[in-house]
């Protein structure tokens, strides 16, 4: 893939960041469905869990945007190789400072999350 190429899938990873964002922000699990892969994992520090089990917190813990908690995520860095890529995105969520690892695939044209690591921020004084 040429660098024009690439560079032209950067607004598209970007706009699928915002999407996570604002799904994560107003818990909105059909929009946080729609962007991760089917067969997506995630990992935490000791947890391990499929897309189903997480959507299913999301779903039942408090909503950011009704506590009205600040929409402060930010896009940190993102490793574009073809149709693979990279985001390491930083997500200040209900008390917690975390930073994730998001993996993302483009198939069949169109970009999606297929694995997710996430912990606490270490970068963070919290105390």
């Amino acid at each position: 893939m040429m660098a024009a190429e690439q560079d032209s899938d950067l607004p598209a990873i970007t706009a699928l960041l915002g999407q996570y964002f604002d799904g994560l922000h107003r818990a909105d699990t059909a929009l946080l469905d729609r962007i991760f892969d089917d067969e997506a994992r995630l990992y935490a520090p000791g947890v391990r869990r499929n897309k189903s089990q997480w959507l299913e917190l999301v779903a039942n813990r408090p909503v950011p945007a009704q506590l009205g908690h600040a929409f402060a995520y930010q896009i940190l860095s993102v490793d574009l190789s073809g149709e693979q890529a990279m985001a390491k995105v930083f997500c200040p969520l209900l008390g917690r400072q975390y930073l994730d690892y998001l993996s993302l695939l483009k198939e069949q044209g169109c970009w999606r999350i297929v694995a997710k690591q996430y912990a606490d921020n270490p970068f963070i004084n919290t105390n």
